[in-house]
């Protein structure tokens, strides 16, 4: 099982970040002051879900903001991931794994990180050469306790835990060795976006970095 250059820099950068915040944006608009309002509070990466018809272009002027780290979330199909990767996204997370997403971002190169939540479907995945994957929904499977137990039966693999994960418990799940980094809607509400509240996205972005030190 071996991951791309490309894979290997992805995953160093969210290991870096510790926390990606997750969101869906329905008007493009409010992308860039979401993306530097993160920045101004230490959070360089973002990842923007396709449940909406504005993701795509959402993602490309996500892409636009220098030194922001831009992945495409519940990416269910390879229309999907081709749109993420025309778009300039980065990464593609999944909530769980689809075997046509994997061989399209495989094809694309784009580093993808579907989403698990037993032994059985990390064992799948890996054996799809999937090295780092996402554990959700996090906190109904189990949370940090899930992720130890199986950190030791799967020692190569990275987890980024989503679901259930805020300020209280983001340390606990950090704690654990395997984890990249976690992901968490809490810093990008829909409502702090639409009431343009971006100085509360950068208090909650530098509370949640300070959390990861």
């Amino acid at each position: 099982m071996t991951a791309t250059e490309v894979e290997i820099n992805v995953v160093a950068q969210l290991a870096a970040a510790r926390v990606v915040p997750v969101t869906t944006v329905e008007k493009p608009d409010q992308v860039y002051e979401t993306c530097q309002a993160l920045m101004r509070g230490g959070v360089g990466c973002i990842e923007i879900a396709f449940r909406t018809p504005a993701a795509a272009e959402a993602l490309a002027r996500a892409c636009e903001v220098e030194g922001m780290l831009v992945g495409a979330g519940t990416v269910l199909s390879a229309e999907q991931a081709h749109a993420a990767a025309e778009a300039g996204a980065r990464f593609a997370v999944a909530p769980g794994t689809n075997d046509d997403v994997v061989r399209a971002c495989q094809e694309l190169g784009l580093p993808f990180f579907p989403g698990v939540a037993t032994p059985s479907e990390i064992e799948r995945a890996r054996g799809l050469g999937l090295s780092t994957l996402k554990v959700f929904p996090a906190s109904t499977v189990g949370g940090p306790s899930f992720l130890r137990a199986v950190s030791a039966t799967y020692p190569d693999i990275g987890f980024i835990p989503t679901g259930g994960i805020g300020p209280d418990n983001l340390g606990d799940y950090l704690a654990v060795p395997s984890v990249v980094a976690c992901g968490g809607s809490w810093l990008v509400k829909g409502s702090l976006l639409d009431e343009g509240r971006f100085d509360e996205v950068e208090r909650l972005a530098r509370e949640a970095k300070g959390l990861t030190e």
